[in-house]
């Protein structure tokens, strides 16, 4: 966790000022909300017991899927802010297909309450079930107000650090459960995943301006004037060649910049080794 904690902290440190304002402005606003979602569960016996009862019935697969959706839409808000991007090629939205909705979020929500409070306050979780809900309002109240009178925080500035170690301290606790249950994105190799079907739609049409210029793929040079495929990368390709390539990996040919998939542990993958590499050019 030391690890994982100490890479976000040094792909942090390539942020200008005004980036940093802005990752720690994102922060708040969902930290809020998801304060929001947290304080209305555990003030409705009736969402309460939904929401528990809804984690009862999924499969240890399901609840490492949920936290691992959790993950990938914070991993989604750092890149938007640590990524280097080419005023040629904005960056590529998350696929649809790996947001985490509502149900899902306040299912993330509570079981990431659980196992936080399982690992530091077990007593809560020995009283009789119809006690949770009170117990764990408690702890969650007494934790909003701890962090509400804290004053320590790095020389980043206090407001900043009150918000944004909570935010690592959180990814880093995901990661850590992602990788422990065995499935995927924690820094273990994913398999071949195609690209979304949104992110090749999304792939712009360039001219071709220059001759001699080989598509890798069939070998074959791109004729002057011709309609080919870019790549985020700016790599060309006729379109004929990239379409059936993105339809099995979503990797560049030539450079192997990947591009956004449907797979969300492809996609953790995927968005950590933009965060490791700009930890490294700060390191």
């Amino acid at each position: 966790m030391e690890e994982t904690t100490a890479t976000i902290m040094a792909a942090l440190s390539s942020l200008t000022p005004s980036q940093f304002s802005d990752l720690t402005h994102t922060i708040l606003s969902t930290t809020h909300h998801h304060h929001q979602r947290l304080s209305s569960l555990l003030s409705s016996p009736t969402l309460f017991s939904l929401t528990l009862h809804h984690l009862h019935t999924l499969s240890l697969p399901q609840k490492t899927l949920l936290i691992a959706r959790h993950l990938l839409s914070s991993l989604h808000h750092l890149i938007r802010h640590v990524q280097p991007h080419n005023a040629a090629s904005p960056p590529l939205p998350p696929p649809l297909s790996t947001a985490i909705r509502q149900r899902e979020l306040d299912a993330v929500l509570l079981l990431l309450l659980l196992c936080e409070t399982h690992n530091h306050t077990p007593e809560a979780l020995d009283a009789p079930l119809s006690d949770w809900r009170v117990n764990l309002r408690n702890l969650f109240t007494d934790a909003l107000l701890m962090l509400s009178c804290s004053h320590s925080a790095p020389p980043l500035g206090a407001c900043a650090g009150a918000i944004l170690i909570p935010f690592v301290e959180m990814v880093s606790r995901c990661w850590r459960l992602v990788v422990s249950l065995g499935c995927g994105g924690g820094g273990k190799e994913v398999g071949e995943v195609a690209a979304s079907a949104a992110t090749v739609v999304s792939l712009p049409a360039v001219e071709v301006t220059v001759g001699g210029r080989e598509c890798v793929i069939c070998k074959e040079e791109m004729r002057i004037g011709r309609d080919v495929c870019e790549l985020p990368c700016q790599h060309l390709f006729h379109w004929m060649c990239i379409l059936p390539w993105l339809g099995k990996r979503n990797t560049c040919p030539c450079c192997r910049f990947r591009l956004p998939s449907d797979d969300v542990f492809g996609e953790i993958q995927r968005l950590w080794e933009v965060v490791v590499k700009m930890g490294e050019k700060n390191s």
